[in-house]
C-alpha cells in the first residue's frame, strides 16, 4: 500500500539523493529543464503488434497525423518505433523498420515536430538520424560504441535504457531476476554506459530504468505493477548520475481493466513524486493535465483571509 508513512520512510532512508542536480535534456535546439517542467515523449507505433491500440498507426499518413496531434497536445517530442518490445511478437528486420520509419520522421521534421527513433539496429538509427530524428531511444546495449558514435556525429541526444541482455527482444531473464533493491545494479550499468557515451561525444543523455521490458521473471501482473510502482517512487535515487530519468509509464491492464486509459495518469503521479524528468506516454493530454495539477496544487492549505 502506498501511504504517507511508507513515503516518509523512503525519504528517511534515501532522502540525501533528492537534491542532486541533473542536466537539462537537449531535443534539437531546445534545452529542457525537466526539474522545472517535465518533458513528455508521445508514442507512435508503426508495429501492429502493440496492444495499446490508440498508439498504433496503420499507415504513413496516420503516423504523421498522430505525431502532429500529440505535439499539438503537448508532447515535447515523438517516439517512433516499428517493432513491439514484446518478445512473443513478430521480429521486424532492420531494413523494414528503416523503410517504415524514415518517411514518417522526414515528414514530421519538415513540420517542425521533434522525434526520437526507438530501435536497437544501428543501420535503422543512422537512417533515422539522417532523416531528422533528434533523439535515439536506445532499447539495446550490444552496439553502444556504434550507437553513441552515431548520436555524437548527428548531434542527437540519447535515452539510455537499462537492458540486461543485448536488446529489449533478447533479455537475459535469469540475470534480470532482480534483487529486492534493483537500484545498485541499475546505477552500476548506467554509470559505465554514461561515461562511455560522454567519452564518444554524446552531449545529452537521459536514463530509463526499463520498467516496461522483459517481465517473464515476474509473471504475476499485480506483482509486476507493484515492482513498477516501487521503481517509479524511488526514481530520485538515480539523480546522482546527473542525468534526467525517463520512464515509460505502465498501463497495468490487469489492475485497471476497461479503464486502462486512466492508468498512465495514475502512474504519472508516482513518477512525479519520484522526480521523473521525461514521461514516455501513449496518453499525452491525460498525463499532461495530471502533471500540471501535481505541480500547480499546494502541499498546504492556503491561509484564510481575515
Amino acid at each position: 500500500m502506498i501511504s504517507l508513512r511508507a513515503l516518509a520512510a523512503l525519504v528517511e532512508e534515501h532522502g540525501d539523493e533528492l537534491d542532486h542536480p541533473v542536466a537539462p535534456f537537449l531535443v534539437g535546439d531546445r534545452s529542457l529543464d525537466t526539474d522545472t517542467t517535465p518533458a513528455l515523449m508521445g508514442i507512435v507505433n508503426l508495429s501492429h503488434d502493440s496492444w495499446y491500440r490508440e498508439s498504433v498507426a496503420t499507415s504513413h499518413a496516420h503516423a504523421v497525423r498522430r505525431g502532429r496531434t500529440l505535439a499539438a497536445q503537448g508532447a515535447d517530442f515523438i517516439d517512433v518505433g516499428a517493432e513491439s518490445s514484446d518478445a512473443a511478437t513478430e521480429r521486424v528486420t532492420a531494413q523494414r523498420q528503416t523503410d517504415q520509419l524514415v518517411p514518417v520522421i522526414e515528414e514530421l521534421a519538415a513540420a517542425g515536430v521533434a522525434t526520437s527513433v526507438e530501435s536497437y539496429h544501428p543501420t535503422t538509427v543512422e537512417a533515422c538520424l539522417k532523416a531528422g530524428a533528434a533523439v535515439v531511444n536506445l532499447s539495446g546495449s550490444a552496439d553502444d560504441e556504434e550507437m553513441f558514435g552515431l548520436a555524437a556525429a548527428y548531434g542527437a541526444s540519447v535515452v539510455l535504457c537499462h537492458i540486461v541482455g543485448s536488446h529489449a527482444r533478447d533479455l537475459a531473464d535469469p540475470a534480470r531476476a532482480v534483487d529486492a533493491d534493483p537500484f545498485p545494479a541499475m546505477l552500476e550499468q548506467f554509470e559505465r554506459r554514461l561515461a562511455h557515451a560522454h567519452e564518444l561525444g554524446v552531449h545529452s543523455v537521459a536514463v530509463d530504468p526499463g520498467i516496461g521490458f522483459g517481465f517473464s521473471w515476474l509473471p504475476d501482473p499485480v506483482d509486476r505493477a507493484r515492482y513498477q510502482a516501487a521503481v517509479l517512487l524511488q526514481t530520485f535515487r538515480l539523480r546522482r548520475l546527473g542525468a534526467p530519468v525517463c520512464h515509460a509509464l505502465p498501463s497495468a491492464i490487469d489492475l485497471f481493466g476497461e479503464e486502462v486509459r486512466t492508468a498512465e495518469g495514475f502512474f504519472a503521479v508516482l513518477a512525479s513524486l519520484g522526480q521523473t524528468g521525461i514521461y514516455r506516454t501513449h496518453e499525452v493530454p491525460r498525463v499532461k493535465v495530471v502533471l500540471d495539477a501535481v505541480r500547480g496544487l499546494p502541499t498546504e492549505p492556503p491561509t484564510p483571509e481575515r
